[in-house]
């Protein structure tokens, strides 16, 4: 009878829990971010930085996208006696490497061409050692980054407490603006968590299309390493300095099809795990901002299964206010159907398509994790 009786609160137990969970990963972190801002905002003292630069990129099999990003970075707002691009091919096929060839007697452009493919954070080393600047960016082939970028992400150096810069993606292109589709909202929401982040402290990571880091803090990476853009701005956390966000610092992406990124997503995640392995003093006092790594990044692992807990027990606690909830989920879901069903008109079109979006990227944190624990290892996404 008591086994009968601890059933019905155990599945109450599950639900409140699992709310607690998704609304505090999605609301109650942003908000205390918020709330830490206006209580204790850093701000960064901005001003005129000119260093030597080295602009790092690894590159593989991308012909279609790589002379126009050569001469989009070429063209900077920058002075060129003070740009270096050190360009990595990783085992690349086809009109790659003839590419770089045809750049390699530019005096601003270092190129290594490794035939067999060691991965993104191999190449990254090879780059390290080409790099000459102060300040090294980070960047890939497919984006590409506004005029004047490289002199807005390079004014948060005149501070000297800051070690690493991220700039912004801009998902769309530059001459329609930014897209209002699903994947863009979600997008928007994440920049304004690092915004918050930025404000009073430090951002859990960079935007891998465009960062800067100064180079006497750079650490070799493993090169397994999936995520470089969160492992290395952890370390210079690690190291005392801060890591900022700084939003006129813009680059543009216009290649967001659904399948590329899922995978984009899956890697992401993947990454997440794996940087528990990789470096496990992220969860100890070692981490300066533990409690906004786990918040912004592990909690987000959970989210799926939060999800799934909520559902379940929504299903199994048979009185009004919990079969309003599981009537609530389901509509909820249902409407990513309209999504896939391509309803493209009004409020609900959109709504649909964030739900979907939203939908496809538990998803991916679901795959992940069965990545992770299969052993099965996330491939390099160009």
């Amino acid at each position: 009878m008591k086994l009968i009786l601890s059933a019905p609160i155990a599945w109450v137990w599950v639900f409140w829990g699992s709310a607690a969970v998704i609304a505090y990963t999605y609301f109650g972190y942003p908000g205390w971010l918020w709330l830490r801002g206006r209580w204790r905002r850093t701000d960064v003292t901005r001003g005129s930085y000119v260093p030597f630069v080295s602009i790092v990129m690894v590159v593989r099999n991308e012909e279609r996208v790589l002379e126009r990003k050569l001469k989009n970075l070429l063209a900077l707002d920058y002075p060129a006696e003070l740009l270096q691009l050190a360009v990595v091919s990783d085992g690349s096929t086809g009109g790659t490497e003839a590419i770089l060839h045809s750049y390699a007697s530019n005096p601003r452009v270092s190129v290594v061409l490794n035939q067999l493919s060691r991965g993104k954070a191999s190449g990254l080393n090879d780059a390290f050692e080409l790099a000459q600047g102060d300040i090294v960016v980070f960047t890939d082939a497919r984006q590409e980054i506004e005029p004047d970028a490289l002199r807005r992400l390079l004014e948060n150096f005149a501070d000297p407490q800051v070690g690493c810069v991220s700039g912004e993606l801009m998902l769309g292109d530059p001459k329609n603006g930014e897209t209002r589709e699903g994947l863009g909202v979600y997008w928007r929401v994440e920049k304004r968590i690092r915004e918050l982040e930025s404000a009073s402290g430090s951002v859990v990571g960079a935007t891998g299309a465009f960062y800067a880091i100064r180079r006497n803090l750079l650490m070799p990476l493993r090169p397994e390493t999936i995520l470089d853009d969160v492992y290395l701005p952890m370390q210079v956390v690690r190291q005392g300095f801060r890591v900022v966000f700084d939003s006129r610092a813009r680059a543009w992406d216009s290649d967001l099809g659904a399948t590329h990124e899922f995978a984009r997503k899956v890697r992401t995640l993947s990454g997440n795990y794996q940087l528990l392995q990789l470096a496990p003093w992220l969860l100890t006092s070692a981490n300066p901002i533990r409690f906004e790594f786990v918040s912004h990044k592990l909690l987000r692992l959970i989210v799926p299964f939060a999800l799934a807990g909520t559902a379940v027990a929504s299903a199994m606690l048979h009185t009004p206010l919990y079969q309003a909830a599981l009537v609530l989920q389901v509509g909820f879901y249902g409407l990513s159907g309209l999504a896939i069903a391509q309803v493209k008109k009004g409020r609900l079109a959109r709504m649909a398509d964030a739900v979907l979006t939203f939908v496809v990227l538990n998803t991916a944190a679901v795959v992940a994790f069965v990545n992770f624990v299969s052993g099965r290892k996330a491939a390099w996404i160009r």
